[in-house]
């Protein structure tokens, strides 16, 4: 990877031996080249003999690559090169480095299996170095890099518990973890969970061997959970007394326990009876404390006959702020009003934020049943994303105007459908279409009180 070659005599004016940040101490110095990327502190070396080892000290090891990835997405011939680069600075590095411990260690890039002894390598270099924070990010790579359980050592008998197995490494230090398109399995997970008692942040996206998780324990640090696509997962049992923050993809396939300290939470729901009557009895240990709810809906292809909206009986979330509602509308057949009944239920709702896939534009307006009528005094900014100024769209605005009395904002974001033409013409012509329909069609509505924006 190469450097700059102009960011030395710019570095040279910044940080001269004359001045004043080079007469501070050399631990004071790393702390600010900890700052810099590590092309920018790598640059450093060439002020003077002082400067030249200093970089090597930084704890903190972020290989960020952008502009190889910008060139691999426009090309994607260039992944062979660009990742050869990628490798040969990474090793490079990591073979000149000299402080014993790491805050921070990412590996974000795009890979093929060619990297896949390197990847172990990293690993086994920052675990060494008790790294604290730990990301490996394989962008698009396509999932092949399983995570090596030999890291974790044997121990006897044919199923250990887990309080027999010992690491190879000495974990003690990791407070966050983050796996992005990396295999990992369940039993790994929860080595992690009771190997590293400072563990606080714990991602995980698009792993497919994960089934069935538990992420139980009294003295688990654990604040933010996030398991993104894990697209195998059956069961995921969660008791965790720190935990504040949630996100998984799939709902049902959660039991919440002891969790009296979880104010945030973010997942998937198909709207349907059945599954928004289990949504409710998953929530309903931590329903009363929740401040932010961002639920993403799926519609159904299929009705199975006339059904109950429990939408309707949505408990109550007295400490309810923000509430995020992605909603897929397959058929397009159901009134958007419906959805307010999670507003209704958050009587201190101050911002709701609502997107729309839509992808039937249907001229008739979706039937409602038993319209309820509500006055909100807290609502005080809406915003919705998806907007086409389809009958619905306008009833739904409609209907938040008449039931929330002190709105400050409405903000549209206008969009064609999820499913309209692929070339770029078309779809910028039907997002002009749909701004103008917004705009003529919502200003009439506002009260002299509301803004409306159109993004």
């Amino acid at each position: 990877m190469e450097l700059n070659k102009g960011g030395g005599r710019c570095a040279k004016r910044c940080f001269g031996d004359g001045d004043r940040i080079s007469r501070l101490p050399d631990d004071i110095l790393v702390d600010i080249l900890s700052l810099l990327s590590l092309k920018e502190a790598a640059r450093t070396s060439v002020l003077s003999s002082r400067w030249i080892n200093l970089w090597k000290h930084t704890p903190s090891l972020n290989f960020d690559a952008k502009s190889s990835l910008r060139k691999i997405k426009k090309n994607i011939k260039l992944l062979k090169s660009e990742g050869s680069k990628y490798v040969e600075w990474v090793n490079s590095v990591l073979q000149s480095h000299k402080s014993t411990t790491l805050k921070e260690f990412i590996i974000h890039f795009r890979f093929d299996i060619t990297a896949e002894n390197s990847i172990t390598q990293w690993l086994e270099f920052a675990f060494s170095r008790q790294v604290q924070r730990l990301e490996l990010f394989m962008e698009k790579s396509g999932i092949f890099y399983c995570f090596p359980e030999e890291f974790f050592s044997p121990c006897s008998g044919t199923e250990p518990k887990l309080q027999q197995p010992r690491m190879l490494f000495d974990f003690k230090s990791l407070k966050q973890l983050s796996f992005k398109m990396i295999i990992v399995s369940d039993r790994a997970i929860e080595l992690f969970l009771h190997n590293c008692p400072l563990l606080e942040q714990l991602i995980v996206h698009y792993s497919k061997k994960i089934s069935k998780l538990e992420v139980c324990g009294p003295s688990l640090m654990l604040k933010h959970l996030e398991l993104y696509y894990c697209m195998g997962l059956e069961s995921l049992k969660i008791s965790a007394p720190r935990l504040t923050t949630l996100n998984v993809t799939a709902l049902k396939a959660v039991v919440l326990e002891n969790v009296p300290m979880l104010v945030e939470l973010t997942g998937n729901c198909d709207d349907d009876s059945i599954s928004l009557r289990h949504l409710i009895s998953t929530l309903s240990c931590c329903i009363s404390q929740l401040e932010s709810l961002n639920l993403h809906l799926v519609d159904q292809y299929v009705r199975h006959g006339q059904e109950t909206d429990e939408l309707c009986n949505f408990p109550e979330m007295p400490k309810l702020k923000k509430l995020f509602i992605e909603y897929d509308d397959i058929l397009g057949d159901k009134s958007l009003i419906r959805l307010a009944a999670l507003a209704r239920a958050s009587p201190h709702l101050e911002e709701f934020f609502f997107e729309n896939e839509w992808r039937q534009l249907r001229k008739v307006r979706p039937f409602v049943n038993g319209v309820i009528r509500f006055q909100h005094q807290h609502l005080k900014v809406f915003k919705f994303s998806g907007y086409y100024g389809r009958a619905s769209d306008i009833d739904f605005i409609q209907y938040i105007l008449e039931n929330c009395d002190v709105l400050e904002k409405i903000i549209i974001r206008p969009s064609p459908s999820a499913v309209s033409s692929r070339v770029e013409r078309d779809r910028l012509r039907r997002k002009q279409i749909a701004r103008e329909n917004a705009k003529r069609d919502l200003e009439p509505l506002l009260p002299p009180h509301v803004e409306l924006v159109i993004l």
